[in-house]
């Protein structure tokens, strides 16, 4: 299992003090981000890919293979995340009449990456409860999630910030709605802090680790540890980055905090002391 940060000019200038360690960097397929990584630690690129937007001639298939020979990319990942104004939906509703179509849209993307690219290779990763995407409620149903998963026999990336906020919005316990997730198939596992914005009027992710993140955090591992679920490949911190919001939220003290304890959490050691 191995530790993964989001690139950033500070996550770098932390790793070069020889103030923070990790094992692998996360980027997006963008070649010069993908560069500046490696100048310092083995790449993997997290896709832009939705399931169900028909996505994956934009993103390009020629590309996807190409940073799989050439990086340490180990899977294609795509996010469960349809588009509601594609299926005439309001993005919350609870029509029954959906819910096939959205999940056949979700299969018939998830079926083309299989053909690419293996089905061994491919991991599935839960959306959030986001107005912004408009994502369709329907498909961060933890029934649903578990459904595609099981049908497709992909695996799971399992985004805990992401599960939070979607469980927020059904107003469940965030444990409960976890343990309804296809998790006897976790692949992968991104971490990141959530905050409140008042703005728009929800929770959002990409934000410094809080007290309850790191809680959700140290209880999925420590299920990772003791074999309750099965051990990722990768653990990524998704925290900082270039560009727009990632480069605002970027702040190396939360990094130099951050960072070391996950880590922690990671090899065990925080886990074991608790």
């Amino acid at each position: 299992m191995k530790l993964a940060i989001n690139y950033s000019p500070q996550a770098a200038e932390l790793l070069t003090a020889g103030r923070v360690t990790f094992d692998l960097y996360k980027t997006t397929e963008w070649p010069e981000m993908i560069a500046a990584a490696e100048a310092q630690r083995p790449a993997i690129a997290h896709f832009p890919l939705m399931a169900g937007r028909h996505n994956l001639e934009q993103v390009g298939v020629d590309r996807i293979n190409e940073i799989l020979r050439t990086t340490a990319t180990k899977y294609v990942n795509t996010h469960l995340a349809p588009h509601a104004a594609d299926f005439n939906m309001p993005f919350t509703s609870t029509d029954e009449q959906y819910r096939e179509p959205l999940v056949e849209a979700m299969m018939t993307d998830i079926n083309q990456l299989i053909a690419h690219f293996g089905r061994e290779n491919i991991i599935l990763e839960n959306a959030n409860y986001d107005p912004n995407y408009q994502m369709p409620t329907w498909v961060i149903q933890p029934d649903i999630i578990t459904r595609v998963v099981n049908e497709t026999g992909c695996g799971f990336l399992l985004d805990l910030a992401h599960a939070y906020m979607s469980a927020v919005y059904f107003g469940i316990e965030t444990q409960d709605y976890i343990n309804r997730l296809p998790v006897h198939a976790i692949r992968e596992l991104h971490v990141a802090g959530t905050r409140y914005v008042a703005e728009q009027e929800r929770l959002v992710d990409h934000y410094p680790m809080t007290e309850p993140d790191w809680a959700l955090t140290a209880w999925a591992l420590d299920h990772i540890h003791s074999g309750v679920w099965p051990e990722p490949a990768i653990v990524s911190l998704e925290y900082g980055g270039l560009g727009g919001f990632f480069s605002n939220n970027s702040d190396i003290q939360v990094l130099a905090t951050d960072i070391p304890h996950l880590w922690d959490l990671v090899q065990g050691v925080a886990v074991l002391k608790s």
